[in-house]
């Protein structure tokens, strides 16, 4: 078959970097998808997607210039309604033919087939393969059309009449089949093989591409652009890494993904140059720096050995002069006044304590039915003093509270400090520097805490009451930042629940699902001795008679949640389901309770007596109230009798291991119980007509129900 590789590039304006990435790879997924749909190209022909800031490409190998012809058949109509009694096609069926291109003389061609309940009539021909041309015309037409533009720009073409709707406007349009230009349209624009390589340093205005295969490479060398995302992405990475090794003395750029992929969005061949500021900048703290440095300059910071930012950082550039000297002034000189602006919001922020910006908070709406800031920091004060007194009165049990102080003396000193984080969290909302970088709320609040003289426990929790911030971020340092944590998450969950205000499947406004893991994360990970239902009728109460109490569907989407996070860790499904049917109160000893069951699941018995608690359970749904009651001397069965001895043996033996929180034992214990289980359900008729003898085998099965199930449900786990 004649086949050749297919350069397709749209030459555009600069296009939106955060989105760059995402529309070059569906700009190239699309065209190959259309193009296998017609059979001009295999489902497994190799794709490159380019992305530059002025162009998406794609290059497919191995496409067909024309598709191979496809037989098909075609149902028509019953026989008893497109033929005469004589056999004659009826005026039905010589219109139905003339619709498919075919006349009179193809009704003795036509096939019957009988499909159970008439015979119909199949009209088989010949399609002619699609045309490269045909093909790649209806694939560029869908993959412009699906194209997952984030804002589309209407605008007008040359002839001045004519407009079209596309993400930039678009100047250039390259169609290469091998070496042939293939003559599609789209935009406005007819396909040639010309494209423009750099605004400045391109060597040739146009780039005229000689064939599909050489254009990464013609570009970059004729056009100074490096067209491959990936490949760009990669070059900055090794710049910037060695500029900082030139440097020396360990430094290195600040390693965001994020910032990486904008910049590689922003050039189309990379320049890394190393630039400095002021060192008196650096008595702001680094947070504000960086932040203004990476957000509204695209810089990377560079930290020293230490984690501790430095007065250099690096810029990449988009042109490669021979004496860069004015592009680094120029860049030091714009990021100058921007770092003047983080160390006069920081001074002036230090002017006022926190404790005096509690009354602005009165004046900031948090929510139209919940309120103000100034309401929601008094129900976070509220809810985490009720955490602060279950937390701490069980870790003062089990002697975590330092031992040198008085066990009431150290809870009072941390229940203040709770108290006062709770009070002065949300403080910094209203000092300048968060005013003009939100994402810088808390961490300014600690440095601001800490500039009020206040304990180091309440700083650190102002801090970290935000944390999780994300997926994968760290947890609040200390327990009092935890309080404060799991306080503010509540808050927003227990309040939006309680007004109905829930997350749908595409928005999430008020991120309940990040703070539903938050949650979980802090009570499993630091294994709290909290009850989950316990913490969320802590936090109802606060709200007064604001919300309605939401709890159990709460707590059903915190499980869900508990459930989607283990099944990421790489537990299965079912060993999820049968230690959360249980809904675990404190989520710590989950983990334990998963590798108990994973464990358990092992074990040869482990079918046997996960299809028996199946068995059970189903049993005692249909049964009354039955508890786990057993006469001994209704026993009349051998096998009764053994698998009550057995209880009575292996149970407590059992428990005693449940309770020390040797899950994994305890299971592994009563797995001797196989043989009485089964021998009981081949010997022994549970449901017996005499009444006293049913219900001693129901609280037979009750009590062997109770022991099986303490740490998960076992009958889950039955296939």
């Amino acid at each position: 078959m004649n086949t050749a590789p297919l350069l397709v590039e749209l030459f555009v304006e600069e296009l939106p970097p955060k989105a760059l990435q995402k529309l070059g790879d569906a700009f190239a997924g699309v065209l190959r998808e259309q193009l296998v749909a017609q059979g001009l190209a295999a489902p497994d022909a190799p794709l490159t997607a380019y992305a530059s800031p002025r162009r998406l490409a794609a290059h497919i190998g191995a496409v067909l210039a024309q598709a191979p012809d496809k037989a098909q058949s075609q149902k028509l109509m019953p026989v008893a309604v497109g033929l005469a009694a004589d056999g004659q096609a009826t005026p039905a069926l010589l219109k139905k033919l003339a619709a498919l291109g075919a006349d009179a003389g193809a009704v003795a061609g036509l096939k019957r087939v009988h499909d159970g309940k008439a015979e119909l009539l199949y009209y088989e021909s010949i399609a002619q393969g699609a045309t490269l041309a045909q093909g790649l015309q209806k694939a560029l037409d869908e993959a412009i059309r699906l194209l997952p533009i984030p804002k589309v720009m209407r605008y007008q073409l040359e002839d001045g009449w004519s407009s079209v709707n596309f993400v930039r406007p678009a100047h250039g349009l390259v169609a290469l089949h091998g070496s042939r230009v293939v003559p599609v349209t789209a935009l406005g624009l007819t396909a040639g093989n010309a494209t423009q390589g750099h605004r400045f340093e391109a060597a040739v205005q146009p780039v005229v591409i000689r064939d599909a295969d050489g254009y990464a490479a013609q570009l970059r060398a004729e056009g100074a652009v490096i067209a491959g995302f990936g490949e760009r992405r990669a070059e900055i990475a090794r710049q910037l890494q060695a500029a900082a090794e030139k440097i020396g003395g360990g430094v290195r750029p600040i390693d965001d993904a994020a910032l990486l992929d904008e910049v590689t969005a922003l050039v189309e061949r990379p320049n890394v140059l190393v630039c400095e500021f002021e060192k008196e900048f650096l008595a702001v703290p680094q947070e504000c720096l960086i932040l203004t440095m990476k957000a509204n300059q695209k810089y990377f910071p560079l930290l020293d050995a230490d984690g501790k930012l430095t007065h250099q950082f690096l810029i990449v550039s988009n042109i490669t002069p021979q004496d860069a000297g004015a592009v680094i002034q120029g860049n030091e000189r714009v990021v100058r006044p921007r770092l003047a602006d983080a160390k006069f919001f920081f001074d002036q922020d230090r002017k006022k304590t926190l404790a005096s910006r509690v009354p602005q908070l009165a004046k900031v709406v948090y929510h139209n039915q919940l309120g103000t800031q100034g309401e929601r920091v008094e129900r976070v004060r509220a809810i985490a003093q009720a955490i602060g007194a279950q937390l701490f009165a069980a870790l003062a049990e089990r002697h975590a509270i330092d031992g040198t102080q008085d066990a009431e003396v150290a809870q009072d000193y941390l229940m203040t400090c709770v108290d006062n984080a709770a009070l002065l969290a949300k403080t910094d909302l209203v000092t300048d520097m968060v005013g003009e970088f939100p994402e810088l709320q808390g961490i300014m609040g600690g440095y601001y805490a800490v500039n009020d003289g206040l304990p180091d426990d309440v700083a650190q929790a102002i801090e970290d009451h935000y944390k999780p911030r994300f997926a994968g971020d760290s947890l609040p340092r200390q327990n009092v930042g935890l309080v404060v944590a799991l306080a503010d998450k509540l808050e927003t969950l227990v309040g939006m629940f309680g007004i109905g205000n829930l997350p749908t499947g595409d928005r999430d406004p008020f991120a309940l699902r990040r703070h539903a893991l938050g949650v979980i994360r802090m009570l499993a990970e630091r294994d709290l001795p909290l009850s989950l239902p316990a913490l969320l009728a802590a936090a109802v109460p606060a709200f007064g008679g604001k919300i309605e109490d939401a709890s159990a569907q709460l707590q059903d989407f915190l499980y869900e949640r508990l459930a989607g996070s283990l099944r990421e860790q790489g537990y299965s499904a079912q060993e999820v389901d049968a230690v959360l049917a249980l809904r675990p109160q404190r989520l710590g000893l989950v983990g334990r309770q998963l590798e108990a069951v994973r464990a358990f699941a092992r074990l040869p018995e482990a079918p046997a007596l996960a299809a028996a608690n199946k068995r059970v359970t189903n049993i005692l749904k249909k049964a009354d109230a039955v508890d786990a009651h057993v006469n001994a001397g209704l026993l009349q069965e051998q096998a009764e009798q053994d698998l009550y001895a057995a209880l009575q043996r292996f149970v407590p033996e059992a428990n005693a291991q449940f309770d020390a929180g040797d899950y994994t034992a305890s299971l592994q214990t009563l797995a001797v119980l196989r043989a009485p289980v089964d021998a009981f359900f081949d010997d022994v008729m549970v449901n017996a007509e005499q009444l006293d003898l049913r219900l001693n085998r129901h609280g037979l099965l009750k009590s062997l129900h109770e022991a099986m199930n303490r740490v998960a449900d076992l009958s889950r786990l039955a296939v």
